[in-house]
């Protein structure tokens, strides 16, 4: 037996294996972060050093083959039948968390709201009522999904709990979701609510995805004789893989172009101090200006290339790095470019919790409200992550 095959036991016996997607979550013997360990047509392939630099198996992939394919006896021989994988979900962690959610939720959003600067009105006249008040109720309302008038109750309860000092009328919650001053300090309020998770987030991904207003498009019904249609808001994120924390995000029209985008959300991502080992997103964001962008953050970007796409470097050598990656060693791409699917996710839990339709009416308040959906979306992640990864906000 060699060593490698002696440390797969152990991460066997002593680690939990998990399974995600469609491979299998092996911690580090290191403590520090896991591997992903993936079941291809010539075997288990895995993500880690070892088996990237000598392609054949590692611990990792003995582990996942000793304890989610195949039982071993005591003298290594295989016996019994292929085992069903069993969930890993810590349902004390979880129900701890979901339990605590909304308590949580409340505490979180006051210490944000707190980083936001007063207006202060000069002249006379009644003061105006504080910025972080307004944008603590505008965020309960989008978190509870209740209407203006029906979340005036969860407003009055957060105003006795200490939470926020003063309850606006809801006429004024509407009103002030519709300024457009708001969505600039909305768009740094999702970027602070994500950097509690720096430590944690090395890997992302970037998509878009649209969310339905109220509003119907007359466009199609007179040029094409259709059926009324929702018209749409864009929203362009980026997602750690792990946690699916959004990192960044930016709002456009529904036409709004996906390839535009990738390079300003990931410099984003960048600038507030996370590392970016690894970006992926699909064909639609393939350029070399995206390729170049994250090699100078020093890392990699796993974008499938187009059916007419070639080789040359026109200038940028890792598009004919990565290029030559996807080409020849398709599978090692694809292990890594998996990690894509993660974005999706994302976008699932956002659109089951806080629901797909904007309910706004004007178009600054929907933007406002999409933001705002992706401001709770981060602090239900944090709250989970505080639980699961002992991350401290």
């Amino acid at each position: 037996m060699d060593a490698r095959e002696t440390k797969g036991r152990q991460i066997a016996q002593t680690c939990q294996i998990g399974r995600k997607g469609n491979g299998w979550v092996v911690p580090s013997q290191s403590g520090r972060g896991s591997y992903m360990v993936f079941q291809r047509a010539m075997g288990f392939v895995c993500n880690c050093p070892d088996y990237e630099l000598r392609q054949t198996k590692c611990k990792h992939v003995i582990a996942v083959e000793i304890t989610v394919l195949k039982w071993f006896d005591a003298k290594g021989n295989k016996i019994g039948e292929v085992r069903r994988v069993q969930s890993v979900q810590n349902w004390a962690v979880y129900n701890k968390s979901q339990i605590e959610e909304k308590e949580r939720f409340m505490a979180l959003l006051k210490g944000l709201v707190e980083t936001v600067p007063e207006q202060h009105r000069e002249g006379r006249g009644r003061p105006n009522m504080p910025v972080r008040d307004l944008l603590f109720a505008s965020a309960l309302k989008v978190y509870s999904q209740f209407s203006l008038r029906r979340f005036m109750t969860d407003l009055q309860a957060s105003v006795q709990s200490g939470y926020v000092d003063n309850a606006p009328c809801y006429s004024l919650v509407g009103k002030f979701m519709e300024r457009a001053d708001m969505t600039p300090v909305l768009y740094g309020l999702v970027e602070k609510s994500a950097m509690p998770l720096k430590s944690v987030e090395d890997r992302f991904a970037i998509d878009s995805s649209g969310f339905r207003t109220t509003k119907f498009s007359e466009y199609c019904v007179e040029k094409h004789n259709t059926k009324r249609q929702h018209q749409f808001l864009k929203a362009h994120i980026c997602t750690g893989v792990n946690t699916n924390i959004i990192s960044s995000c930016k709002i456009t029209d529904e036409n709004g172009s996906d390839c535009i985008e990738f390079a300003p959300l990931a410099q984003i991502t960048h600038d507030n101090g996370f590392t970016i080992a690894e970006m992926t997103a699909d064909k639609a964001y393939s350029s070399r200006d995206n390729l170049e962008c994250i090699a100078s953050m020093d890392g990699k970007a796993y974008i499938p290339f187009r059916s007419n796409a070639t080789g040359k470097a026109r200038g940028s050598v890792e598009w004919k790095r990565m290029y030559h990656l996807f080409m020849y060693k398709r599978d090692e791409f694809l292990t890594h470019y998996h990690m894509r699917s993660n974005v999706e996710s994302t976008f699932f839990m956002l659109k089951a919790k806080f629901n797909d339709m904007l309910k706004s009416r004007t178009r600054t308040a929907q933007i406002n409200e999409l933001l705002l959906k992706i401001l709770c979306h981060n602090i239900v992640v944090v709250n989970s992550a505080m639980n699961e990864l002992g991350v401290v906000a």
